[in-house]
């Protein structure tokens, strides 16, 4: 026995099709069981699938849920939430051009604001949790290894070290583009290294950009997720922003313009910004495909 489920496909992060971070979103998902959520995403195979779920909180709009191929769920406001809100403004579920929304994710209860400018594709701005910043990496030459690089790749008097604003990733200051570009992850190694300071995921990152305008130019990794990389990750971006300003490199209140996905073929741009404990993540994309998904009913 099959039920149908409706899905869309979401560039996050872009300005226009096929670039940025892809995202395959059911857009009804009320009653599906997790076992189907984890079939569905192991389907679609991207880094994320999200589910848009009817409120089970008072006073949220919508409840999120994300899952990887490896069928493990995923918290954090980044792209797998921004793609959600994205089709949720353009599929005229909102009902006005803009609004200020409250979403469920995981434990996390966070607002979203939803603008679409003249006409042009929604803007969304989410706030992501407080940030908190954990363990800073000692074994450099560990981590450097686990990266394929060496320890002179890794910027000197700067400290790769884990920061949450609702993911723990591990954020890697490197010497430049060349370098982040150069990168090849030992699954294995890497996996110890995020292990051993509790990190989900590695951002390694530079200030050597693209753009003169950016801040950092970066890629991500998350291999015990089933994530080889990830051409946009705004559950990453948020923590690296918060560091820059804890660090004096960015000013507080500042805008902070993340590059990502240049490597894979997908470029992406992300905007954060940062005040006190408040971070707030934004961008655009597109929904560039439609359709719908058989779906084995759940034995018993």
């Amino acid at each position: 026995m099959t039920e149908s489920r409706a899905f869309a496909y979401v560039d996050v992060f872009a300005s226009t099709p096929l670039t940025g971070a892809p995202l395959t979103l059911v857009t009804d998902a009320d009653g599906l069981a997790d076992e189907q959520m984890q079939a569905l995403a192991r389907e679609f195979n991207q880094s994320e699938t999200t589910f848009v779920q009817r409120p089970v909180r008072a006073g949220t709009t919508y409840r999120l849920r994300s899952f990887t191929p490896s069928g493990a769920e995923v918290f954090g406001a980044g792209h797998n939430a921004l793609g959600a809100w994205l089709w949720l403004a353009e599929s005229g579920r909102l009902g006005a051009d803009e609004g200020t929304f409250v979403q469920h994710i995981g434990d996390d209860v966070l607002p979203v604001h939803v603008r679409r400018p003249d006409g042009r594709p929604a803007v969304v701005t989410m706030e992501q949790s407080a940030p908190v910043f954990g363990a800073v990496v000692t074994d450099r030459a560990a981590l450097a290894g686990a990266l394929g690089l060496g320890q002179d790749d890794l910027l000197a008097g700067r400290d790769a070290r884990v920061v949450s604003t609702g993911a723990g990733h591990l954020l890697v200051p490197v010497r430049d583009r060349a370098v982040v570009d150069r990168a090849a992850p030992d699954a294995a190694r890497l996996i110890a290294a995020l292990g051993a300071v509790d990190g989900e995921g590695c951002y390694v990152y530079t200030h050597d950009t693209v753009d003169p305008a950016a801040t950092a130019y970066t890629r991500f990794f998350n291999p015990a997720m089933g994530i080889w990389e990830d051409p946009a990750t705004g559950t990453a971006a948020g923590p690296l922003a918060a560091l820059l300003v804890a660090e004096g490199v960015v000013e507080p209140k500042g805008r902070v313009v993340v590059e990502q996905g240049h490597r894979m073929g997908r470029p992406s741009t992300i905007e954060v910004t940062v005040d006190g404990s408040q971070v707030r993540i934004s961008g655009s994309g597109l929904v560039v495909a439609q359709g719908t998904m058989l779906v084995p009913a759940v034995t018993a």
